[in-house]
């Protein structure tokens, strides 16, 4: 009939309208979540005063091979939150704290094999290296027992590295907001500023030459 529309074909437009509309807004709310999520990391990853452990970085990107081939050098200025946790006198410390010193900063626990494996590694380091120009800040993250994880040090003979604990893992998960905590152990080299030069997603042999190579040219400010 002239002038008149089918019911029923009004229904079938009305649905597709209401589809492409709630489509429309499911894309909206995905860009403004991506754009939320970028500016976020782009603003921690924006600080100027980490301009110059970028450059750092692409100084040691060249000794990133052989037993720390696993280590990703930084390719844009970013600067680690203050993360919070305990020393074995169970004061709150914070990571900046360690601002002015180099710093090899390692989340472990005993639960993580490759974590105990790397561990007399890391306490070679230090004794090879550590000095009041830097350190290697070692935070155990077991959310149990804490006496385990000093019983474990002592029986490995760890002696160098000073006991730092967070039994919340909220360091773990600090680290994760801006996409340097993937798994475990998690290693991330910072400079004076408490920027990042370069990370590392499991285990490393630090007690290597490569690995001295590495942090002695980070060390070469």
């Amino acid at each position: 009939m002239t002038g008149t529309e089918n019911p029923a074909k009004n229904r079938t437009k009305r649905r597709l309208a209401v589809v492409a509309a709630g489509g429309l807004a499911g894309i909206a709310i995905g860009l403004a979540a991506v754009y939320g999520i970028s500016t976020f990391l782009g603003n921690r990853a924006g600080d100027a005063q980490c301009a110059p452990a970028v450059e750092t970085a692409g100084r040691v990107a060249p000794l990133a091979r052989g037993e720390v081939a696993g280590v990703v050098v930084a390719s844009r200025p970013l600067r680690l939150p203050d993360l919070a946790f305990r020393d074995a006198s169970g004061n709150e410390r914070h990571l900046a704290e360690w601002r002015g010193r180099t710093v090899l900063l390692n989340l472990w626990a005993t639960w993580c094999i490759p974590c105990r494996k790397e561990m007399p590694a890391l306490d070679a380091l230090q004794a090879k290296l550590g000095s009041p120009q830097f350190e290697v800040v070692s935070i155990n993250i077991d959310t149990r027992d804490a006496d385990k994880p000093r019983a474990w040090l002592k029986e490995a003979g760890i002696s160098r590295l000073s006991y730092y604990a967070d039994a919340s893992v909220k360091v773990f998960q600090d680290l994760k907001l801006v996409g340097r905590a993937i798994g475990m152990p998690t290693t991330v080299l910072l400079d004076p500023q408490g920027c990042e030069i370069g990370t590392i997603a499991g285990p490393a042999e630090w007690a290597s030459e490569d690995a001295l190579k590495l942090v002695r040219a980070a060390l070469a400010q």
